[in-house]
């Protein structure tokens, strides 16, 4: 389980970053993706649709940071990015 401080972009790549809800991502199969202990490996990237929205992520610096996009119910599309909680 990995806990990551999010912030969204709105209005061009020079445009302010601004606060938003923290994500908290696990995903397991045979192996963790997203290990349940621990941080996703550089460049893992994950996607996700569903009714409330949906983004998709790639992780960089050992896991501390991601960057992405992301469109959220009834919003347009922003960009999105974050890092982790410790």
């Amino acid at each position: 389980m990995a806990t990551y401080r999010t912030q969204i972009q709105w209005g061009g790549v020079n445009a302010d970053w601004h606060d938003d809800a923290e994500l908290t991502i696990v995903i397991n199969n045979r192996e963790g993706v997203l290990p349940q202990n621990g941080l996703p490996a550089t460049g893992t990237q994950v996607s996700w649709s569903s009714p409330q929205g949906n983004g998709s992520i790639t992780f960089f610096d050992d896991g501390n940071t991601f960057m992405g996009a992301a469109q959220f119910k009834g919003e347009g599309p922003v960009g999105y990015r974050g890092t982790a909680k410790r």
